[in-house]
């Protein structure tokens, strides 16, 4: 049977996430999101993709989203070593 790990910030460590959101923002506002990486899908959707310290860290993301009034879509992580594999499974961010 398989067991199921939690995502590593859930275990306080760093994880990769990408969070989706309705719209679009543009790549100024990465600083807002703590130099995570912007960009858009085709479905006019925005990713905000990037490390993530803890979940505390996490839970801010969140609140600048909520701040910003953005609708979230989806929220997904991965291990730190596997962005490549987020990038490739959207086809829309940078490398992909």
């Amino acid at each position: 049977m398989e067991q199921h790990q939690p995502p590593r910030a859930t275990r306080g460590e760093p994880a990769v996430y990408q969070i989706k959101v309705k719209g679009q923002l543009s790549a100024d506002w990465c600083a807002w999101f703590d130099g995570m990486t912007i960009t858009q899908d085709a479905t006019g959707a925005t990713l905000i993709t990037g490390l993530v310290a803890d979940q505390a860290a996490l839970h801010g993301l969140l609140r600048k989203v909520r701040d910003l009034g953005l609708t979230l879509l989806a929220l997904s992580s991965s291990e730190p070593g596997e962005l490549d594999g987020l990038a490739a499974d959207s086809g829309d961010l940078p490398g992909a």
